[in-house]
């Protein structure tokens, strides 16, 4: 939910004229109804080809690195920044030739909670393979107290989540600089510690575990 909240607050902030467009896995741009609402309201997939025509027409565009292993991390992970290691943001950012500027946010993960992130079953049943999907999350939510859910199928359960939008971080626009594995993972800690120091700053808010 974090996701939505975060393109609602900019749309709200920019009046509209400034769109910030979202990018969805694979999984959700399939779905029949899902997809279609995505790609009318400007979400992309989260491929290189797309995020990069995005950014060359000068589009602002939020990636989430850690895909559906951050989007249903477990509750007893919910503050903390799961980037599961995927470091084409980075090189992405290199190529376009923009800064990273990293959002730190918590709440999202009180709207429902994930029991089991169920990458067993993910492996069992091919998700992983056919739609690159490493997880089938097991939740207790409403109206489900126990359900495997692929696609959004809960209602959110009252939470505030509170999100940060913290200082851009740089990159070098050689790009020679993708091929350099110690340049990336550099800037990948470097944004995976900004993110972390936010997330904590605001869980220390959270008065209440849904409520906050």
């Amino acid at each position: 939910m974090d996701a939505w909240t975060l393109v609602h607050a900019w749309h709200r902030r920019f009046e509209g004229k400034r769109i910030l467009h979202g990018t969805a896995h694979d999984v959700l741009m399939a779905a029949p109804v899902l997809g279609d609402y995505f790609k009318a309201v400007g979400v992309i997939p989260a491929s290189r080809h797309g995020v990069s025509a995005a950014l060359q027409e000068g589009r602002d565009v939020v990636v989430w690195p850690g895909g559906e292993q951050d989007a249903m991390r477990s509750w007893s992970k919910r503050d903390k920044a799961v980037l599961a290691g995927r470091k084409g943001f980075v090189r992405q950012a290199i190529r376009s030739g923009v800064p990273i500027v990293p959002v730190a946010t918590t709440g999202g993960h009180d709207t429902v909670f994930v029991l089991s992130e169920g990458r067993s079953l993910a492996r069992w049943s091919g998700l992983n393979k056919r739609l690159r999907g490493a997880t089938m999350p097991i939740i207790s939510g409403f109206p489900f107290p126990l359900a495997v859910e692929i696609l959004p199928m809960h209602i959110p359960l009252p939470a505030k989540i509170r999100t940060e939008i913290l200082e851009p971080i740089m990159v070098d626009s050689d790009p020679d600089r993708v091929n350099d594995a110690a340049y990336v993972d550099a800037i990948y800690e470097q944004v995976e510690s900004a993110i972390q120091a936010g997330m904590d700053r605001l869980a220390q808010r959270r008065r209440f575990p849904i409520f906050g």
